[in-house]
């Protein structure tokens, strides 16, 4: 089981970097206090679905956070595998952003409301803590996607693990979805549905695909496409989007489009990204 701590500094990004885990398929809980850790993990350890999780506790725990170490120590005892990841930001940059967000420091009282004292609290309060993390992260330069980007380099072999890439065939005659980030028009190909033996069959069906590429321009349009596609995700990764939708249209979604949806998916299997397929307008008459 792999287990992640995430804390540090407030306003430095721990609610970005929880969204980056659970995105690449981390069970997260947010504000827990130390305590109640270690009877969690044990609880997860006898769930064989979950083998990932990601805890956010910090100073919004008050007295409580500072049991963190010896919750910490219970784990290691129990031969979890725990990792800590701290993120701070430069208390110049800490200030702006709260100024920005107009957010209430959770040392704000305790500060008599000065924001600036607030913050150095913290920084002192956290300093042990920090010596001991596995991981520090400075978010005072990064932009959302590339503190996205970093939180995944951390845990994955490759930041591009983080990113599901949907490929789908629709038909125009039923709307083009809205969910989709790229769209590409085939209906320029030659349409398997002027070929009787083949009007009843899909893309999925081999004599489809084998009809459909057996013309120059198809083999052309998916040569360019598959250029283009490539160029693109590294560019998405590095905004650290996690689910991008490529959708591939023709007259009914049946024949052209499905061939594309079924080439492209299986192209950017062959560069090793993870893949899922939806075939929307397959099955309509």
């Amino acid at each position: 089981m792999e287990f992640v701590i995430v804390t540090g500094l407030s306003g430095s990004g721990k609610s970005s970097a929880v969204k980056v885990l659970e995105d690449i398929g981390y069970f997260c809980i947010d504000n827990m206090p130390p305590q109640l850790i270690p009877d969690f993990a044990a609880i997860c350890h006898d769930n064989e679905d979950i083998s990932k999780i990601a805890i956010v506790t910090d100073i919004r725990g008050g007295a409580l956070f500072f049991k963190l170490g010896d919750s910490i120590t219970q784990l290691h005892i129990r031969g979890i595998n725990v990792k800590v990841l701290f993120l701070e930001a430069s208390r110049e940059v800490l200030i702006n952003r709260y100024k920005e967000t107009r957010r209430k420091h959770p040392l704000d009282e305790a500060s008599g409301g000065d924001i600036a004292k607030a913050i150095d609290a913290e920084i002192e309060l956290l300093g042990r803590i920090r010596e001991n993390a596995d991981y520090i992260v400075d978010s005072s330069l990064l932009s959302t996607g590339q503190l996205k980007e970093q939180i995944a380099g951390l845990f994955l072999e490759k930041a591009s693990d983080g990113m599901m890439v949907s490929c789908m065939s629709f038909g125009f005659k039923y709307g083009a979805p809205g969910e989709a980030d790229l769209v590409f028009d085939v209906r320029c190909l030659p349409n398997p549905f002027y070929i009787p033996e083949l009007k009843e069959k899909t893309g999925l069906d081999k004599e489809v695909q084998d009809y459909v590429m057996s013309h120059e321009q198809s083999i052309t349009l998916r040569d360019k496409l598959f250029d283009l596609i490539s160029f693109l995700i590294p560019h998405y990764v590095t905004e650290g989007k996690s689910r991008l939708v490529i959708a591939f249209g023709c007259t009914g979604g049946k024949h052209r489009s499905v061939t594309f949806a079924e080439q492209t998916a299986a192209y950017l299997r062959s560069k090793e990204l993870k893949v899922r397929i939806l075939h929307r307008d397959a099955k309509k008459k």
